[in-house]
C-alpha cells in the first residue's frame, strides 16, 4: 500500500510538478476571474468531440465560444476583457456545451462550478457565475490544534424551530453561541456540499465544489465559519467523495456523454444501495478533481478540517454491502480491497497534513480497518481519528432487547473500551443516524410516548420519564469519559430532542414539520428539557477543565454485574455508575487507582447525573469530602468509600 502511494506521489512530482501545484487545480479549472478581467476556462472532458461555453454573456450561443483541445481530454478557453471588465459578469448563468461522440449537445454545469441556484419553480440547478467585487475577507484566524475535540454534529438546514430550510445567517448567530455554550468545541457542518435532493441530507451531492445556495451565499459561509473561529469553535466539514449523485443535468454523471467520466464505467460505477456513481480513484484526473476539491474547501472557506463520509464503501470492491466484519485480518487484506481508493485516502490525509498541518480528518468506518488512524509513513491511512460506530449500535441494542436488570455491566465495558492501540477513535451515544425517520433517538426510545404528555415539570415525575432522563444523561456521561479519545453528539440530542427527523419529500407531502430543531424547548422553565441541557453543558465543561478525552485510556476498576455498578479512573477523576433500576448503596468500596500512599487523598463531588438541577432526586450531599485509605480492594491497595 506504501509502495503504490509512494509512486502516486513521485508521478505527481515528476509530471505536475509537486503536490502542491497539483491540488492547487481548483484556481485554473472551471471559470476563473483574471487579472486583467479576462476569463480563463479549463475542463476535462475526455470522450467529447468538442467543447463551448455559452451563457447570459453571449446570449447563450453555443458556438461562438469554443474550448481549444488539449492533451489527455482536457480543453481550454480565453476570453478577453472588455474594456477591462470581465467578459462574464457576477451573477451570470453559465452551461459548459458539450457535443457527444453521438453527436449532441449536452449543456453541463462544470465540475467546478463554485456556485450553483434553483429557482422556487425549476427541478434543475442553475450554474450562476460567482465573482463578487468584494468576496468575504476572513478577519479571525483558525483555533490551534485541538487536543480534545467536542464535537457537535450539525445541519443548517434543520437549525431553526421554524418549518423551513434555515440560512447560514441563522446559524451564525442563533446556533452557534448555543453551541459555545454547551461547552462543544468543535462543529461538524453536514450537507454543505451541494445537493440536488434536500431529503437526501447533503450525501447525493451533484456539485462538489459549490457550497449549497438553499442555506445563503459562499460568503454568508464564510462568515459563518469566520464567526465560529472567533469564539476558538473549530469547524470540520462532513466531505463526500465515496461516491457522487446520478444527476447529469446538474451533476457529475455522463458529463462528458460517456459515463466513464469521473468514475467507473459499467456495473463497478455504480453503488447498489444507495443507487449513485462510484469515482475510479486510478484516474489521475479524478486524483485531481478530489484533491483540489479538499485543498479548496480549506484554502478558500477556512474548514479546519473533514469527516470522510462513507470510507467503509471505498475500502472494499464489496462496499460493505451483505458483509460482516468481525476482526479477522483476512476481512482487511486480499483481493477485495480497493486498493486505489485505500491510496487516495492516504493521498488526501498526506496533502492535507503537509499542507495543512493543523487540520483534522476523520473515518466514517465501520470495518475497523487496521492502521487506518496511523501516519501515512507507517503504511497507515494517515486519518486522525475514526468514529466508534459500534458504540450506538450498543445501546441501541441494550435499550431494545434488554431489561433493566439484564444490563450486561462487562459488554458495556467491553464495547467503550474494544479500540485499537494508538488509534483514536470519536466516542458518540448517538449521531444523525439514529434521528431519521425509521429510527429513534436514546430519548424517543427510553420515553416514547412520555414525551408528549409527561415533559412538563408541572406534571407528576412517572417512572417512564423518570428512568429516561437518568439514563440518558448516563448513557452519555460514560461513552464520553470511557469511549474514546474524542465525543460527538447530533444536535438537538443532547437534550433529548423528541420526535425524529424527516425532510420534506412526496412521502409526508413535503413537509418540514420534523425537518427542524426544537431548540425553543430547553428554553422553557417549564419542560424537563432543561435538565438534560444543563447536564451535557456542564459535562463538557468538566472535560474541559480536566480534559479526560486527551488523557491515556482509562483504568477501569469495577464491572459488578449484580450491583450493577461501573467504576473507573480517567484523568484524576472517579467515574461511579450504578445502572441498577432500584438498588442504592451506602458506604460503597470503590479502588483508587495510586501505587502508594503517603498522604490520604481528599475526594469531592463534581458532577452528579442525580443532582436537582439535572432533573435527579438530590440523593447526594455534595458537601461531602470523601478519604482515601490504605484498604485493599479489588486487587489494588487502596480504596474509597462513597
Amino acid at each position: 500500500r506504501y509502495s503504490l502511494f509512494y509512486n502516486h506521489l513521485k508521478n505527481i512530482e515528476e509530471s505536475e510538478g509537486g503536490l502542491d501545484k497539483f491540488t492547487k487545480s481548483y484556481k485554473t479549472f472551471g471559470v476563473n476571474q483574471l487579472a486583467d478581467g479576462g476569463i480563463y476556462c479549463k475542463e476535462w472532458a475526455p470522450g467529447a468531440e468538442a467543447v463551448f461555453l455559452a451563457g447570459d454573456f453571449n446570449g447563450w450561443n453555443p458556438f461562438s465560444h469554443p474550448y481549444k483541445k488539449l492533451e489527455y481530454g482536457k480543453w481550454e478557453l480565453f476570453i478577453p476583457p472588455e474594456d477591462g471588465c470581465s467578459p462574464v459578469p457576477h451573477g451570470s448563468k453559465l452551461k459548459v456545451v458539450i457535443r457527444a461522440q453521438s453527436g449532441a449537445l449536452l449543456y453541463r454545469i462544470s465540475p467546478w462550478a463554485r456556485y450553483v441556484v434553483r429557482e422556487e419553480d425549476k427541478v434543475n440547478y442553475d450554474w450562476v457565475h460567482w465573482n463578487p467585487p468584494q468576496s468575504y475577507i476572513h478577519k479571525n484566524p483558525s483555533p490551534k490544534r485541538l487536543k480534545s475535540l467536542r464535537i457537535y454534529e450539525s445541519h443548517v438546514g434543520i437549525a431553526s424551530p421554524e418549518g423551513k430550510v434555515a440560512s447560514y445567517k441563522n446559524f451564525t448567530y442563533n446556533v452557534l453561541p448555543r453551541i459555545k455554550d454547551l461547552g462543544y468545541n468543535c462543529v461538524q457542518l453536514m450537507a454543505i456540499m451541494e445537493h440536488a435532493y434536500y431529503a437526501s441530507f447533503g450525501y447525493q451531492v451533484t456539485s462538489f465544489f459549490a457550497a449549497s445556495s438553499r442555506y445563503g451565499t459562499p460568503d454568508d459561509l464564510k462568515e459563518m465559519i469566520d464567526v465560529a473561529h472567533s469564539m476558538g469553535i473549530t469547524v470540520l466539514l462532513d466531505v463526500v467523495h465515496s461516491h457522487a449523485s446520478k444527476n447529469s443535468e446538474d451533476g457529475l454523471n455522463q458529463f462528458d456523454g460517456t459515463d466513464s467520466c469521473f468514475f467507473h464505467s459499467g456495473y463497478r460505477g455504480n453503488h447498489q444501495l444507495w443507487d449513485s456513481r462510484l469515482f475510479d480513484y486510478a484516474n489521475w484526473e479524478v486524483l485531481r478533481f478530489l484533491l483540489s476539491n479538499l485543498r479548496m474547501w480549506i484554502e478558500d472557506y477556512r474548514f479546519d478540517g473533514f469527516r470522510f463520509d462513507g470510507v467503509t464503501s471505498m475500502l472494499y470492491h464489496h462496499h460493505g454491502i451483505g458483509t460482516g466484519f468481525s476482526g479477522d485480518y483476512n476481512e482487511y487484506f486480499g483481493l477485495h480491497v480497493d486498493e486505489d481508493a485505500l491510496c487516495y485516502l492516504m493521498l488526501a490525509n498526506h496533502m492535507i497534513n503537509s499542507l495543512h498541518p493543523e487540520c483534522i480528518t476523520i473515518a466514517e468506518d465501520v470495518s475497523g480497518m487496521p492502521a487506518l488512524c496511523r501516519p501515512v509513513a507507517e503504511g497507515g491511512g494517515g486519518f486522525d481519528y475514526r468514529l466508534a460506530m459500534a458504540i450506538p449500535d450498543k445501546w441501541i441494542q441494550i435499550i431494545k432487547e434488554l431489561k433493566d436488570e439484564d444490563w450486561n455491566m462487562g459488554n458495556i465495558v467491553h464495547t467503550l473500551t474494544n479500540r485499537r492501540y494508538e488509534e483514536k477513535y470519536i466516542a458518540y451515544a448517538e449521531s444523525h443516524d439514529q434521528a431519521l425517520v425509521g429510527d429513534k433517538t436514546l430519548a424517543f426510545r427510553l420515553m416514547d410516548a412520555e414525551m408528549y404528555t409527561n415533559m412538563s415539570v408541572l406534571m407528576p415525575l412517572t417512572p417512564v420519564i423518570d428512568r429516561g432522563i437518568q439514563l440518558h444523561k448516563m448513557i452519555r456521561l460514560i461513552t464520553h469519559a470511557l469511549g474514546g479519545e474524542s465525543y460527538l453528539n447530533f444536535m438537538g440530542n443532547e437534550f433529548g430532542h423528541p420526535e425524529w427527523l424527516d425532510f420534506p419529500r412526496i412521502g409526508n407531502n413535503e413537509s418540514y414539520h420534523y425537518a427542524r430543531r426544537q431548540f425553543n424547548l430547553t428554553e422553557d422553565d417549564l419542560l424537563r428539557y432543561k435538565f438534560l441541557n444543563a447536564f451535557d453543558r456542564d459535562m463538557n465543561r468538566l472535560e474541559e477543565r480536566f480534559g479526560w478525552l486527551a488523557s491515556p485510556q482509562a483504568y477501569v476498576s469495577e464491572k459488578h454485574e449484580a450491583n450493577k455498578v461501573i467504576a473507573f479512573e480517567r484523568a484524576g477523576l472517579v467515574f461511579i455508575f450504578n445502572f441498577h433500576p432500584y438498588q442504592s448503596y451506602v458506604d460503597y468500596r470503590v479502588v483508587i487507582w495510586c501505587s502508594s500512599l503517603t498522604v490520604a487523598f481528599k475526594y469531592k463531588i463534581l458532577l452528579d447525573s442525580d443532582a436537582g438541577e439535572y432533573g435527579g432526586h438530590q440523593r447526594l450531599d455534595h458537601n461531602t469530602e470523601y478519604f482515601s485509605e490504605e484498604y485493599p480492594h479489588n486487587y489494588r491497595p487502596n480504596s474509597i468509600m462513597v
